[in-house]
């Protein structure tokens, strides 16, 4: 299984006990159709710091992360659209889905990191984007780059996951680079196209894990909480 259908099951998972069953078919179809790079990039952060994690024991965590982020961009696209102040009554009724499934995203995508030591950074990126959307409405704002904050946020809080289900406090030359995965305009590329530069190994260099003859020292995995 590949790394953006692992995390998109995941996301399925932690998504199957929503009730009703029409809001449940809505959630996964916009994982369906969304790019799992967040999501992605928080297991390659983990296997940079601890080459052998169990992907399926983290593959939730990051999934965490990715329905924070689908949650946050349909809040984002909603409060842009306004669709209510054009529909009609069936329209009106799929917008008022589309914000209850916008609701039921980002909650469900803090349950999931809600013991977890990337729980302080999620509460964060949330607020982070309140604030941006409400600067966005001054006359003088750059829209453009007040909503990109959310992917570089985003990434930070994916790389946060990864780092620190491995047990290890997230290196600043990460956390850093993960700032730098999200200045393409437009909704994010798949996983792969989002990505094709980045590995554990090249993460694992940039962070500073790797000896003086250049191989790579990572910490074994450890256990690792929701």
């Amino acid at each position: 299984m590949d790394d953006a259908a692992r995390v998109r099951d995941a996301a399925r998972e932690a998504l199957a006990d929503i009730e009703p069953p029409r809001l449940r078919d809505a959630l996964y179809d916009r994982l369906d159709d969304a790019s799992m790079a967040p999501a992605v990039f928080s297991l390659l952060c983990a296997r940079a710091l601890a080459p052998a994690v169990d992907d399926e024991a983290i593959a939730e965590r990051a999934a965490g992360v990715q329905l924070i982020y689908e949650g946050l961009r349909l809040t984002r696209t909603l409060a842009h659209d306004e669709p209510w102040a054009t529909a009609d009554i069936d329209d009106d009724i799929d917008a008022d889905l589309d914000m209850l499934a916008a609701s039921v995203l980002v909650s469900r995508g803090f349950y999931v990191l809600a013991r977890t030591d990337a729980a302080d950074h999620a509460v964060e990126t949330v607020r982070a984007f309140g604030r941006d959307q409400t600067l966005r409405r001054e006359p003088e704002a750059d829209a453009a780059a007040l909503d990109r904050n959310l992917e570089s946020s985003v990434f930070v809080l994916a790389a946060i996951a990864g780092a620190t289900a491995v047990d290890v406090d997230p290196p600043a030359a990460l956390v850093e680079y993960a700032t730098t995965l999200a200045r393409t305009e437009g909704d994010l590329p798949p996983a792969t196209v989002a990505l094709a530069d980045t590995s554990p190994d090249g993460l694992a260099a940039l962070a500073g894990m790797a000896d003086g003859d250049g191989d790579v020292d990572r910490v074994p995995p450890s256990a690792t909480d929701p």
